[in-house]
């Protein structure tokens, strides 16, 4: 098992996707040459209507990588409102600095350079919005940040915890078998959380969803 969906689904579910702009061909385009991972398109619209539908003050984002999540988060933000988001790879910083810059959305945008696990407990304001998409290994200590900084009916969305769908599969290739077993005890412990209204959604590589109790 290699995917969530069949062929013939994903085909279908394709069909339906609007004209995109011409930066965001770009990124995506720029991720799959230089293999760098982003948001599947699926989850990013997803996203895109839960910002649009909560309307959030204040977001994190845990993981920019180029900054294509960030952006279109950025797009769908309310006048006054920001995202702070997390990178460590000063190559992924380079890159999603001259992407914001072409976004024209840089004054809602706060880059914070540096590993999660040391800038996260720093913080001292709440979020309204957390977006969690980060090293599998560390999902555990930074989702327990996450939660500290979460506000009550806030909510948070992460990224991977189907991974590949081996997350569901008997067999995992050797490769994937560490990671796979971080997410899998991740999804219990993101599903059991006493203070968190949670569900995980077949969307892209599958999507959690939880609102702070």
């Amino acid at each position: 098992m290699t995917q969530i969906f069949y062929p013939a689904q994903k085909k279908y579910l394709d069909s339906f996707r609007k004209n995109e702009s011409k930066l965001r061909r770009e990124m995506e385009t720029f991720a799959i040459e230089n293999k760098i991972p982003i948001l599947d398109w699926h989850a990013a619209d997803f996203i895109e209507k839960l910002i649009k539908i909560n309307n959030p003050s204040r977001v994190l984002e845990i993981g920019t990588a180029i900054g294509y999540t960030t952006i279109r988060i950025a797009e769908c933000l309310g006048k006054g409102s920001t995202i702070h988001t997390i990178e460590k790879s000063q190559d992924n910083i380079k890159i999603a600095k001259e992407y914001f810059n072409k976004s024209g959305l840089e004054k809602k945008i706060k880059l914070l350079e540096g590993d999660a696990l040391s800038i996260m407990p720093q913080l001292n304001k709440k979020y309204d919005f957390i977006f969690l998409d980060a090293d599998k290994e560390d999902y555990k200590k930074l989702f327990a940040y996450s939660m500290i900084l979460l506000r009550k009916n806030g909510v948070i969305v992460v990224d991977n915890l189907l991974w590949y769908g081996f997350t569901a599969s008997a067999k995992v290739p050797p490769k994937y078998a560490k990671s796979t077993k971080h997410i899998r005890e991740f999804n219990k412990l993101f599903i059991l959380q006493k203070n968190l209204d949670s569900m995980i959604i077949p969307i892209g590589d599958g999507i959690g969803l939880g609102v702070k109790k």
